[in-house]
């Protein structure tokens, strides 16, 4: 009876082993090996040589999140006070270019960004420039807001929505200004967005590759572009790679065990 009620189950089980536990299997393994298949701590405390490399990523990922969470937070309650047929409009205008590959979309900022670009044509036309705006940090943060801005946009205004009108009412009736209502009823109603969206843009950010290589020149590097290298290329070594991949996996999974508390801690509070 049990077998029988666990058997819809099963396909997903396939496919989380196949796809989730056996790759994972297969980094921990070549993490801890060497080219032998040798066990090895070796690869784990190379990475070390790398930290700053990692504390880059990490610097860059958070400063892209919190630009993306500034611009996205007004956007996302504005929207979810609009009318039904105002607030399809805007979310398919936010989903328009998600329709457009990513690669075309990160070649496009390209050209816009290049010393003899568009932007810099621009203000060549007022005495301007040329600026060096391509192969900058500046570039790759830009790079990261733009590509991710809609995962921080789409949680927040899904949880806004479901604040109803009337409890910003009650609270103005009661003497709360704007920031009142904002600081004692929308931001702590709408912290599950916040902590959604904060994990849906860290995570690739801090992994990104194309991004950095693209609007970086690949100069300085982050921590996905080490990665890739240990795969392709001369500098091929699986098992260096697989090390840093769990590291940074590792890191990940810290980061959102303390977000998800923290939004526990929050929820318990409100209740």
């Amino acid at each position: 009876m049990i077998f029988k009620s666990k058997l819809p189950s099963a396909p997903y089980i396939v496919w989380v082993a196949i796809f989730i536990l056996i790759p994972l299997f297969l980094v921990v393994y070549f993490a801890f090996t060497d080219i032998s298949g040798k066990f090895t701590i070796l690869n784990i405390s190379d990475v070390g040589k790398f930290g700053p490399i990692f504390l880059r990523s990490v610097l860059l990922g958070v400063v892209a999140t919190v630009i993306c969470l500034v611009l996205a937070y007004p956007f996302a309650f504005v929207m979810s006070r609009m009318n039904s047929n105002l607030q399809k409009l805007t979310m398919m205008l936010i989903m328009l270019p998600m329709w457009m590959n990513y690669i075309l979309r990160t070649y496009a900022w390209m050209a816009l960004l290049e010393t003899n670009g568009l932007i810099n044509k621009m203000f060549g036309t007022f005495g301007l420039g040329p600026f060096q705006m391509i192969n900058t940090d500046g570039a790759v943060v830009l790079g990261m807001v733009y590509n991710y801005l809609p995962f921080m946009i789409l949680p927040l205004y899904t949880v806004m929505i479901k604040i109803e009108k009337p409890i910003i009412e009650s609270a103005q009736d009661l003497g709360a200004n704007a920031f009142g209502v904002l600081v004692k009823i929308v931001f702590p109603l709408s912290k599950p967005g916040v902590m959604s969206g904060i994990t849906m843009v860290f995570v690739p950010s801090v992994s990104t590759f194309i991004i950095s290589r693209m609007l970086g020149g690949g100069t300085n590097l982050l921590i996905g572009d080490l990665i890739e290298q240990q795969f392709l290329g001369n500098a091929y070594n699986p098992q260096f790679g697989s090390a840093i991949s769990l590291i940074l996996m590792i890191f990940i999974l810290l980061s959102m065990a303390f977000l998800n508390q923290f939004d526990e801690y929050e929820t318990e509070g409100l209740v």
